[in-house]
């Protein structure tokens, strides 16, 4: 069997895939090792390709079009199949390799699991490690059905039935564009205004959703939302628009409020702030990979928040 003429290669098809994901051109650069305006010459050449456009280019930033979200959907079964292809490979090679099966939620897989696996490498690089990603509640899943060895979700309380280790903490900022009217308040918004508000959600079993949803629900019950999305990146590009405020990781946010097209805006009372967990089977504590694969973290996210208080010293502030 041949492939179909005009095929694309699977580089491209990663390359859109991780813009649809984090939400930008140029962090899919990031994530890629390659310049933005390589990005943007790879994007065009698949659109030239594919016949199709696939990206809004605007001066705020990239945001994927109808036809773009379509070409990511069928291009993901392709790229896990590709994953699970060198996977097999690999083990043909080694097969007496120490394989460690993890899951991890959407923004600890693009924002730490490189740094902590990175750390597993530098001690241990004879194990392989097999990542797969989805909501928290989906993690908290695959370990109890015994598919993921260990887990690792964000959220505020820890989940029922598994034992769990706090790694570290996760600021959540709220944000609207620069054309929404509270980007032009001075005063912070208050939990009653938030909870009154319609605001852009993350999916049922998101460990963002579940920590607003616990912060809101305290005042009274939460409006129906503006809008639920599945993805960070479809949360961000909405939020760019001004058409309802939205609660994300400041991980995931930075890149929109250091360019301005997205604004902070303060809450009076109460401190939005969620952990990041280790999760696993009562019945299958941490042990040899697992249980260094703990540590690394746990060493990690100790030194960003040592490194984050001496900076905080060091400036003067407390």
């Amino acid at each position: 069997m041949t492939l179909p003429p005009g095929t694309p290669d699977l580089e491209v098809l990663d390359l859109l895939t991780s813009v649809a994901e984090l939400g930008s051109l140029g962090a899919a650069a990031r994530r890629h090792g390659i310049t933005q305006p390589a990005a943007s010459q790879r994007i065009t050449a698949l659109e030239r390709r594919l016949r199709l456009r696939l990206l809004d280019r605007r001066p705020t930033g990239s945001t994927l079009t109808e036809a773009g979200r379509k070409v990511v959907e069928y291009a993901r079964p392709m790229l896990s199949a590709a994953h699970a292809f060198a996977a097999g490979v690999a083990a043909l090679r080694t097969p007496d390799r120490p394989r460690l099966r993890i899951a991890a939620s959407k923004t600890i897989a693009d924002h730490r699991m490189s740094q902590w696996l990175g750390a597993l490498r530098e001690t241990h690089p004879e194990v392989t490690v097999a990542l797969e990603v989805g909501n928290s509640r989906q993690v908290e899943s695959w370990v109890r059905l015994g598919q993921a060895d260990l887990g690792f979700v964000e959220g505020p309380n820890p989940p029922t039935e598994l034992d769990a280790r706090i790694l570290g903490t996760d600021d959540l900022v709220l944000v609207v564009g620069p054309d929404h009217p509270w980007a032009r308040r001075h005063a912070p918004v208050t939990v009653h205004e938030l909870a009154a508000t319609p605001l852009l959600w993350r999916e049922p079993g998101s460990g963002t959703r579940a920590t607003v949803w616990e912060v809101l629900t305290t005042d009274s019950d939460p409006a129906r939302p503006a809008a639920e999305l599945g993805s960070t990146a479809a949360i961000l590009a909405t939020a760019r628009t001004g058409v309802a405020p939205a609660i994300l990781s400041r991980l995931l946010a930075d890149t929109d409020l250091g360019t301005g097209t997205l604004i902070e805006i303060p809450v009076a009372d109460a401190v939005l702030t969620r952990n990041f967990r280790a999760v696993w089977r009562r019945q299958s504590p941490p042990a040899t990979h697992t249980a260094q694969l703990l540590h690394c973290a746990t060493r990690v996210e100790q030194n960003r928040t040592s490194g984050t208080t001496r900076a905080v010293q060091a400036d003067g502030t407390s």
